[in-house]
């Protein structure tokens, strides 16, 4: 194990490979690693692409990463596709779309699968982005399974969240309902030469000109739009971002320095105003429930036996007890089970 921390430390592509696959394996291997590593990250840009299938988002990563190449920065992705009903795996789309990027030495590529993972990420993408980190890339972008309305676990990893509409989809309407929008550091249009276009701009752009005292979400904070047209903006006065739309055509790269541009302003917003460490508070707060929660059903299933566990489920369905009795005998029974501290 030393020796492979070592190895990924000083970038080793091989060796970050193993790694990732001991963390997707085995979340013992994951606690071990991120452990090892932790000291060493917290240096790289996180970035999170998401949105509804078929709006070009691993064609628009593929072309960020080719930007953010010419500026001589290392690179990392991590596609995290849906699983394959069959044998588990990722159907590693997203690799296949992105094989020109494969000859980059500065380019790293990971697919994961979700496996039934909800809100578009895999379980162990955080750990595995940690280890990407630690390998000393400067930018990480991960793109989501992109379900649709379970999106917005990615605003709790990044630091810069995109997401991604195209026109003719209904995409625009089906984010505002879905609370997507709210997520977004910087609104991306591709596909902006097809036809509908302009309408899925003018849709986007007057929700974020909802007109003087209308408000928004974004990041948890009430945003407000003022009138005259401005985007609407934090009201946090100074330290206000502005959530703007960009329009691209990914597969010709129009429109791609822009939103490299966005992301650059977008970071440099963060560190200047304070607000990357209130990032990495949320994300930490954010990773240690989840964490907690996994390891709390780990214990449940091993304290309580599957067969106890179904005639709980089938007392609730008969209306024999209620859910929330039925959790209080699970969580006395792990309570009781647990090893007591003197």
């Amino acid at each position: 194990m030393d020796e492979l921390v070592g190895q990924v430390r000083g970038g080793n592509r091989r060796a970050l490979a193993r790694a990732i696959t001991r963390v997707e394996r085995s979340d013992a291997a994951a606690q071990e690693l991120v452990a090892a590593l932790y000291a060493h990250t917290g240096n790289a840009h996180v970035v999170g692409v998401t949105g509804s299938p078929g709006s070009g988002k691993s064609t628009l990563v593929n072309e960020l990463a080719k930007a953010f190449r010419q500026q001589d920065r290392l690179v990392a992705i991590v596609a995290v596709d849906p699983s394959s009903p069959f044998s588990g795996g990722a159907l590693l789309g997203d690799r296949i779309r992105m094989r020109d990027l494969s000859g980059d030495t500065g380019i790293f590529i990971r697919s994961m699968a979700s496996r039934g993972s909800l809100g578009g990420l895999a379980r162990a993408t955080a750990a595995v982005v940690k280890l990407l980190d630690a390998a000393g890339f400067d930018v990480i972008l991960v793109e989501t399974v992109g379900a649709g309305q379970a999106e917005v676990d990615i605003a709790n990893m990044a630091h810069t969240t995109l997401v991604v509409e195209a026109p003719g989809m209904g995409d625009d309407i089906q984010s505002i309902k879905a609370g997507i929008l709210e997520i977004a550091d910087v609104l991306v249009v591709n596909k902006a030469d097809r036809p509908g276009a302009g309408n899925t701009v003018k849709v986007l752009r007057m929700m974020l000109h909802m007109g003087q005292g209308s408000t928004v979400r974004h990041h948890g904070q009430m945003l407000e739009a003022p009138a005259g047209g401005a985007p609407a903006a934090a009201t946090d006065g100074a330290d206000a971002w502005t959530v703007r739309v960009y329009e691209t055509v990914a597969t010709s790269g129009e429109g791609v320095e822009a939103v490299v541009e966005a992301i650059e302003r977008h970071r440099e917003h963060l560190q200047t105003t304070g607000k990357w460490a209130e990032r990495e508070r949320d994300r930490s707060r954010h990773e240690i429930a989840q964490l907690l929660q996994a390891r709390l059903m780990a214990q449940l299933e091993d304290e309580v036996p599957a067969e106890e566990r179904e005639r709980l489920i089938a007392a609730v369905a008969s209306r024999e007890i209620d859910p929330y009795a039925a959790v209080d005998l699970l969580f006395r029974r792990v309570t009781l089970a647990a090893p007591h501290q003197s």
